[in-house]
């Protein structure tokens, strides 16, 4: 190892090769209740030293693992004592911003919030927006194919990449840098590296659409009796907005009281009594027709007895506070620690049920001491469940994560929406994907990564 260690830091420079306590006082997590454990950390600062540095793992038959802001919710990262980091901190360029093709030429390590500031700065927007957008970074973002709050209108992270270029494991650069949007040449091989999780190979850059910036923004939260009206409300916002709702999140008012009622966090802007409480955005290129659009829509849903009571934003900063809101994972991390969290999609009439079999089970199991928050994006079919049984124990939350995921697979749902597998849904994995599926993945993985040096272990085994 100390061969090695040699070699990379000849590559990439004392300042690009942390070990020791430098490297085991980083955090191994987004709220930083975990410490690293690899032997060490590698910092290249461009995708040349990044190929140098897998062609030298390769040939010491190092594994390595690749960490971006942390931000992902099932272990995607972790790395063990006989593996080493590879972090992107170092590769945080923004290179071209071109607003006339709208795309964005950016580093693994930039982070999405930088990116958004500066597409907006160009005039131009950079779509994918998530809670976790100070820290979250666009390596990590393709390598999960992230989604977050305007997929109902923009996408996944994935309609976002024109073209990337990425190191495989044994340190050959593929560049597929291409801007156009149509490019219609045989295998799409981006694709092969979004949604991956670094295991086939490393992301160092890439091209990424950009959108006309909005110029006008409206915003509301509403109280809604039941998910059916929930449902009806969408249908309705989305075909009175005439294409600019942009995001619809919904909020079951386990959120909402465990957020704003019991929590103090924030100035309650509704009533705390409604089963469930919608945040809708919508974002256009005319303020006075798009506000008035707006407000026409909200009564027409209020007309037609969908939506019970709202608020409409009338400022930034009530739309700042509306949001803030929706974000606060953090509060309801302190809330409900210890705690399990789920990221599913399911189809929108399946939810109500769902959530209640789930709820059901639950303090059945566990007793009325537990606890059950739920909110999501909903619109496009996600849902985050933030589970606290008790008491707790590592038993207690094998036994949750088997009531929500058997109980998902019964209706057809799939066990990640967003953060992708790691470690943590692993076992989970064949209730989504057939044999067939998994089998295939294994040999993709096979051909590009022979030697399983790349995110070992995470989202399945090279085994059956």
């Amino acid at each position: 190892m100390q061969d090695l260690m040699n070699q990379l830091r000849d590559i990439v420079g004392d300042h690009g090769l942390l070990t020791g306590a430098e490297a085991q006082e980083r955090p191994a997590d987004w709220l930083g209740q975990t410490k690293c454990k690899a032997a060490a950390i590698v910092r290249p600062k461009s995708t040349e030293e990044l190929s140098a540095v897998m062609k030298a793992c390769h040939d010491a038959r190092q594994p390595v693992v690749a960490a971006g802001g942390l931000t992902g919710l099932v272990h995607g990262a972790d790395a063990s004592a006989e593996e080493l980091i590879v972090s992107f901190e170092r590769m945080d360029q923004i290179e071209q911003i071109d607003p006339v093709e709208q795309t964005i030429i950016v580093q693994a390590g930039v982070r999405t919030e930088a990116a958004q500031v500066a597409a907006r700065d160009h005039g131009v927007l950079f779509a994918v927006d998530l809670g976790a957008r100070g820290s979250s970074t666009i390596g990590g973002n393709i390598s999960t194919n992230a989604g977050g709050n305007q997929v109902l209108r923009y996408g996944m992270m994935r309609e976002q990449v024109l073209g990337l270029e990425a190191v495989l494991a044994d340190g050959t650069v593929l560049s597929a840098m291409s801007p156009l949007l149509k490019n219609n040449t045989g295998y799409d091989l981006k694709q092969l590296f979004v949604g991956s999780e670094g295991t086939l190979g490393l992301v160092t850059r890439a091209v990424l659409r950009l959108h006309p910036l909005p110029t006008s923004e409206a915003t509301a939260l509403a109280t809604v009796k039941d998910l059916t009206s929930v449902a009806e409300l969408l249908r309705l916002m989305d075909a009175k907005l005439c294409g600019t709702l942009t995001a619809f999140e919904v909020m079951w008012n386990s959120f909402y009281r465990t957020i704003v009622v019991e929590g103090g966090r924030h100035t309650a802007p509704l009533s705390p009594d409604s089963p469930y409480y919608v945040l809708i955005e919508a974002n256009g290129g005319d303020p006075d027709i798009d506000s008035d659009r707006f407000n026409r829509a909200l009564q027409a849903a209020i007309t037609a007895g969908l939506i019970e009571d709202a608020v409409i934003a009338s400022s930034n900063s009530q739309r700042e506070g509306l949001w803030a809101i929706r974000e606060d994972v953090g509060g309801l991390a302190q809330a409900l620690a210890p705690f399990c969290t789920f990221d599913v999609s399911l189809p929108i009439r399946a939810m109500e049920n769902y959530v209640k079999s789930v709820e059901v089970a639950l303090f059945e199991q566990f007793g009325s001491d537990s606890q059950m928050v739920v909110f999501g994006h909903l619109g496009d079919g996600n849902l985050h469940l933030l589970i606290a049984p008790r008491p707790w124990s590592d038993a207690a939350r094998l036994h949750t994560e088997s009531i929500v995921y058997e109980t998902l697979a019964k209706v057809g749902g799939s066990v990640s929406a967003e953060h992708g597998i790691g470690l943590e849904k692993k076992a989970w994995l064949s209730l989504t994907r057939s044999p067939e599926e998994i089998e295939l993945m294994r040999r993709l993985k096979a051909a590009l990564d022979p030697h399983g040096l790349l995110n070992p272990g995470k989202i399945f085994e090279m085994t059956s």
